[in-house]
């Protein structure tokens, strides 16, 4: 074999161009020796042989097939890609130097937050995020990603590292059957056999994963992306992606569900992220059928804070007004949801009308008199067009009354100045500095549900959070893609001291990537969550204290601009310097040293005359500086003198 090998290509590539020679020969009964190296661009992965007998040719075309996997990523629009390098995925990570120009490699401090990273990508922005584990532990660490993936119903590609195919079934270093390990957390899991299979199996995986709305894995034995195959010898089949055309509830359907909402006294309409883009929809069908809004925790971002006759989300991660409203809702009209609480807090004897893009979703959570396969927006402006205007209502006007005395209570709370410092004053900042494209991302614990009720969204901040799968940790890889995906905007993770602390070491990820993330820890040296757990159990508290940490030292020790704040006067200043901070590119901590007084326990209210005695009130106003907050049957007996 002739070769025009230059110094600019290794001795790795030339041992790689070599073996498709050899290769090539044999299958098309060509001397060895008359292939001819034509050109070779080692940083592309790209070699051209001929053929030269008799002054014929045939040319034969070759990509590295690692490099040829992450072509078929970046034709996805995967941009950038989360992981951790190891001994079995080390011929990946020669094909991402390679192709680098065009796709980014973010190395993570744990494969966890690599992992949680990429599924928030697909969160906010429907295209697939990508993470990596090498073999053994790599791979394991994973799994809090796939797991969350599977939960939520987030389209996301692991790529694992395998031994390379001669030690596999040898029970090799590292090695671990890694198929089956995926089995549960993925919708698709493959192992790669061949070289020139690979890019096909990650379109594969892709596609199932968007088709199946969960997580794909990928296990490459470590040999083969490191093997040239056929240049025209693998496709992707990302322009051929469309999502399926959804129905719109049928007359029939739309008339009965019109139906029993005129004949309900106190109808509920409980949207979820399926109602995402419908928006106005949503308001205009409350305000025009006298139907207040509940949102799932996960769907706050939708509605505006400000839309009057917005409840809130319920059960414990909820606030007030829909907590009230579920106890005594006779009809619920349940939109692109899959509450999980369904069965504890909706009225077992409530009419039920469900509208869904997903089959299997349907009389999942609930009796349903009318079930609506299709798509939430145009169903629900099509209960615009078939309904008239119902009568104003008692009820709504309550529910929209309750809302106004809530948002009182915490403003309250957000403008104390007294007594030691809580959370709700550090939310008061938030929403002051926030801007109006702000991205939240959100860890587990009381952190959520104190998100849930303080942060004034307007409709255009995407929200997200770690959410059936609810696993600590989840704030600081989604601000981490937050800011990766959209690099103008601004990015919150907001984390307790308990979910920061399992993920602080990548804070040197966001300074490494130059991330302007405003980091928030509310510090109460206790996994509060759990700690008002075992409180409602009547049990003494065990295991849940915390030693206090010093995250602005953390931060600091790791390149970042770290502020401690312990009084309510210390907080305007820390945020204005966080803008000056992220304005100027760079992230910040800002660690907020509160007190441990429980939130108010909206799913345990004691304010109502009819079911509590008047000195358990007072209990409970004064435990939760709660004296004008009012129940609703006060506001439904004002709205019926």
């Amino acid at each position: 074999m002739h070769n025009n090998l230059t110094t600019s290509l290794d001795f790795r590539r030339g041992i790689y161009a070599m073996d498709f020679a050899l290769k090539f020969s044999t299958a098309k009964h060509i001397p060895c020796a008359s292939l001819f190296l034509d050109y070779d661009e080692p940083e592309k992965g790209v070699s051209s042989f001929r053929y030269i007998n008799k002054g014929d040719s045939i040319m034969a075309e070759t990509i590295n097939a690692g490099i040829a996997a992450l072509r078929t990523l970046e034709s996805w629009h995967v941009k950038h890609i989360y992981g951790i390098p190891g001994g079995t995925f080390n011929n990946m990570m020669y094909a991402l130097d390679a192709e680098k120009e065009r796709i980014q490699y973010i190395h993570v401090r744990h494969e966890e937050v690599g992992a949680l990273a990429a599924v928030a990508d697909g969160k906010l922005t429907g295209h697939i995020g990508v993470a990596f584990g090498s073999a053994g532990p790599g791979a394991t660490h994973l799994f809090q990603g796939a797991y969350d993936a599977k939960m939520d119903k987030i389209p996301t590609l692991f790529l694992v590292g395998q031994v390379e195919q001669r030690f596999m079934n040898y029970d090799f270093f590292q090695e671990l059957n890694e198929d089956p390990f995926f089995q549960d957390a993925a919708v698709y899991a493959r192992t790669v056999t061949t070289a020139e299979e690979l890019p096909h199996i990650i379109d594969e995986a892709i596609r199932r994963a968007f088709a199946q709305h969960g997580a794909a894995v990928v296990v490459i034995p470590n040999d083969l992306p490191g093997k040239a195959i056929p240049a025209n010898g693998y496709y992707s089949s990302a322009d051929n992606f469309a999502r399926p055309v959804l129905p719109v509830g049928t007359d029939e359907q739309v008339n009965a569900a019109l139906k029993l909402i005129g004949q309900a006294k106190k109808p509920v309409m409980y949207v979820g992220q399926g109602t995402i883009g419908a928006a106005q929809e949503v308001m205009a069908v409350s305000e025009k059928l006298q139907l207040p809004v509940i949102t799932t925790a996960l769907g706050k971002e939708i509605i505006p804070y400000e839309f009057p006759a917005l409840l809130g989300s319920a059960a414990r991660v909820a606030s007030k007004p829909a907590n009230e409203a579920l106890r005594e809702a006779d009809l619920i009209m349940f939109v692109g949801s899959n509450y999980p609480f369904a069965e504890v807090m909706f009225n077992p004897a409530a009419q039920f009308i469900q509208i869904d893009s997903n089959p299997q979703m349907l009389g999942k959570r609930h009796k349903t008199e009318v079930a609506i396969l299709g798509d939430a927006k145009k169903t629900l402006q099509k209960l615009l067009d078939r309904s008239s205007d119902a009568a104003p209502s008692t009820w709504y006007a309550a529910n929209k009354d309750n809302v106004a005395n809530w948002h009182q209570y915490n403003d309250d709370m957000m403008n104390r100045t007294i007594g030691k410092l809580r959370f709700e004053p550090v939310f008061k900042q938030i929403n002051r500095i926030a801007k109006d494209d702000a991205v939240f991302a959100i860890d587990v614990g009381d952190v959520t549900q104190n998100s849930v009720r303080l942060l004034k969204v307007n409709g255009h901040q995407p929200w997200i959070t770690s959410g059936l799968f609810a696993t600590m940790g989840a704030g600081l890889p989604g601000a981490m893609a937050a800011q990766l995906s959209y690099p103008g905007r601004q990015v919150f993770n907001l984390a307790g001291d308990g979910a920061a602390a399992m993920v602080m070491q990548d804070l040197n990820t966001e300074v490494r990537y130059h991330l302007p993330i405003i980091n928030v820890i509310f510090s109460n040296d206790a996994l509060g969550y759990i700690e008002d757990e075992q409180e409602d159990d009547g049990h003494e508290w065990f295991g849940i204290d915390m030693p206090g940490l010093d995250f602005a030292k953390i931060a600091e020790g790791q390149g970042m601009t770290g502020i401690t704040v312990t009084k309510v006067t210390e907080l305007p200043e820390a945020f204005d310097r966080a803008l000056a901070e992220t304005a100027d590119g760079r992230p910040i901590l800002i660690d907020v040293k509160i007190t441990n007084e429980r939130p108010i326990p909206v799913e345990h209210l004691q304010l109502d005359p009819a079911r509590f005695d008047a000195p358990t009130i007072a209990a409970f106003k004064k435990r939760y500086y709660a004296e004008k907050l009012i129940p609703l049957s006060e506001f439904e007996a004002n709205q019926t003198k």
